[in-house]
């Protein structure tokens, strides 16, 4: 049985293969132990079944928002300690007046110089000092440190010193009362670029989250059965062995909606679109990226405000989610998110919570059906939900259902401000892109925020509410590698840039194939990192002959301009060893049919539209046939999601199942 399984900060969600059934489960999730619920679902679906479980984990990224991560040492050249902490002089807060920095994941204590030099040419200065190397690793033990980045100057040239350090780590004793060895994370291994600053903070952010990821993976892998196997979904849109995700967690930190992205990219294509923004909304957070053509990838990725460069999708997060939480600020105004109710407690119609969510908004409007809801296996209490609205309306001034409105606007305030971000704000119209909606909350949303953003068409795939972790399934094993080269254009030719890649294309292969990919499914893709002359940042370019007017005519795209008479430098040399796994079908329908059957229809109900109350059909998805018109209003039912289409939308089934929804221009 072939199973994806993401977790989020509701539900974790779960789709299988079984043979040719497939099949969706969702669970709420154990945020004090992620793996609880994981394990409970697996149970639930495969108790006696072999198993291929893809997983996308919060467990990285939660460890970097909480700082529960490892106690952590960072071990650098004398002079350099400070790197982490000085950082660029970019200013995210420029304006404030009163900012200031949190305190660094790695205390000043815990950062340590060793004299030793290498220089930019890969040539050694200075040998490491081993006397000294061999007291500081005597003091970190004495300090119970659990995990070490080490990051020395221009490694990625020459690694010895970093190899050095590395086997005295490995070597030393341990006392009795600490725990065994060191965990090591080498900046050559996890990134072989230059800029010192992004090379340190990207290997430190992987020897903090490592030993969490471990235990994690670790617990896993005890409770499965031995023959079954557990891959991670990564950051970059592809998968790794559990073995590898325990050494470089750093790849794994959007793992969860890069699935999401992944699922939209393939569902998407099949369907005929390839211009699309995704739009995944959850229970705590909403993710959107943008697909024109392929998944966007990008370098320049952050998080917490620590430089992670790794390959990753990028990926837009705001804190809006179905458990946000609306309260009133201090100036009176209504405000909604960041702060989530989460899985427990809950949203107030779950039974516990206290404080009014976007899902208990959709609720008292009549959008969620609460005997519907997760395909009737959890109630929903609306008569627990009417007197906190009440009450809130009151301190607001207005009417409960005007409030329960306001809530809603808000929300898709927030998200559509993530849609420009993607869209806008990178030279993107939305309006030439369709909106690919997903995740549990997604449907109730998608129309009013295509609409905000003139946007013509919103797609919902079947099973929205655990799209990302089909995307899992789908995703392909993908490995990236990198080397600084920092060649001229003059000094290099395509043939002698071609012999450079031949030593990231033996790794490469090696990977895949330790990765259990075999030698006819593996393919290997080259790139280029390039620039002007003078320039700060590079692009990414294909490889091949063409390179030179590739990079002028990507260049013009992204900046708007190209300059020929400018020498180009070429600065990494990159490679993504992609190995493709066998792929889920989707099956295609043979006939449409354009009347919805009569035992989709379960009832009419009043659902409340721009404050008026509006007879609106409940439509069972499962039951519906491609071709099946439906005019809004109308409230589609399914087991991961419920899907609202407004009096100014017609949705259509396309010959996959998708829900086409055609969004009327606002006036």
């Amino acid at each position: 049985m072939i199973i994806g399984v993401d977790t989020g900060g509701t539900f974790t969600d779960f789709v299988y293969r079984d043979g040719e059934k497939w099949g969706v489960y969702k669970l709420l999730s154990t945020p004090s132990n992620p793996a609880k619920a994981v394990l409970e679902g697996l149970k639930h679906l495969a108790r006696a079944k072999k198993k291929q479980i893809i997983h996308g984990s919060t467990v990285a990224t939660n460890a970097i928002l909480e700082r529960n991560g490892a106690k952590t040492a960072l071990i650098t050249n004398e002079g350099f300690e400070d790197i982490i902490e000085i950082g660029r002089q970019n200013r995210s807060r420029l304006y404030d007046l009163a900012y200031r920095k949190e305190p660094h994941i790695i205390p000043p204590e815990l950062r340590f110089g060793l004299p030793g030099r290498i220089l930019q040419t890969g040539e050694e200065l200075a040998p490491l000092d081993l006397q000294k190397a061999g007291k500081l690793i005597e003091r970190l033990q004495a300090l119970g440190v659990e995990s070490v980045a080490v990051c020395f100057l221009f490694s990625y040239l020459n690694p010895s010193h970093e190899r050095e350090v590395f086997a005295l780590l490995q070597s030393a004793e341990n006392p009795a009362d600490k725990p065994a060895g060191f965990k090591v994370s080498l900046s050559h291994e996890i990134l072989s670029e230059f800029r010192e600053f992004e090379r340190t903070s990207t290997t430190v952010i992987n020897a903090y989250v490592c030993p969490r990821m471990e235990h994690y993976i670790g617990y896993l892998m005890d409770e499965l059965d031995r023959e079954d196997s557990l891959g991670i979904m990564q950051s970059n849109g592809g998968s790794i062995s559990a073995e590898t995700a325990m050494r470089e967690s750093v790849r794994t930190i959007l793992s969860g909606p890069a699935g999401g992205a992944v699922g939209a990219y393939e569902i998407g294509a099949m369907a005929g679109y390839s211009r699309l923004i995704t739009f995944d909304m959850g229970g705590t957070s909403t993710d959107v990226s943008l697909i024109d053509g392929n998944l966007t990838l990008t370098l320049e990725s952050s998080i917490s405000g620590y430089p992670v460069k790794v390959p990753m999708i990028a990926i837009h997060t705001v804190g809006a989610g179905g458990g946000s939480i609306a309260r009133i600020d201090e100036g009176g105004a209504l405000k909604v998110g960041p702060e989530s109710a989460g899985a427990d407690p809950g949203p107030i119609c779950y039974g516990k919570g206290e404080h009014i969510t976007v899902t208990d908004a959709n609720l008292y409007l009549g959008r969620l059906i609460p005997e519907h809801f997760l395909g009737g296996r959890m109630s929903l209490m609306k008569d627990r939900v009417i007197p906190y609205f009440d009450a809130f309306a009151r301190r607001m001034g207005l009417a409960p259902a005007e409030m329960a409105e306001g809530v809603l606007d808000v929300a898709n305030t927030a998200m559509e401000r993530a849609i420009r971000v993607i869209s806008v704000e990178k030279g993107y119209d939305p309006r030439e892109f369709s909106l690919f909606s997903f995740g549990g909350a997604g449907g109730m949303h998608a129309a009013f925020l295509a609409r905000l953003l003139n946007i013509p068409r919103v797609i919902l795939p079947q099973n929205p509410g655990i799209l990302s972790a089909i995307g899992m399934i789908m995703a392909d094993v993908i490995k990236d590698y990198s080397l600084t080269i920092m060649e001229s254009q003059e000094h290099v030719s395509f043939e002698s840039l071609k012999g450079q890649f031949a030593d990231l294309e033996k790794k490469g292969t090696d990977d895949l194939l330790a990765e259990g990919i075999a030698p006819e499914n593996a393919l290997l893709e080259k790139y280029l990192d390039m620039r002007y002359e003078g320039q700060s940042y590079e692009i990414i370019v294909p490889f091949d002959e063409h390179y030179i007017e590739g990079f002028h005519k990507l260049h013009e795209k992204t900046y708007g301009y190209r300059n020929e008479d400018k020498a180009i430098e070429i600065v990494n040399i990159r490679l993504r060893a992609r190995g493709i796994p066998e792929k889920p079908a989707f099956p295609k329908a043979r006939k449409m049919v354009k009347d919805i059957p009569r035992n989709a229809l379960l009832g009419e109900k009043a659902v409340v539209f721009e404050r008026e109350p509006l007879p609106t059909k409940i439509i069972a998805r499962e039951k519906l046939l491609s071709g099946n018109r439906i005019d809004g209003p109308a409230i589609v039912v399914e087991y991961t999601s419920t899907i609202v289409i407004p009096p100014f939308a017609t949705a259509l089934v396309d010959a996959f199942g998708n829900l086409v929804l055609e969004i009327a221009a606002s006036e």
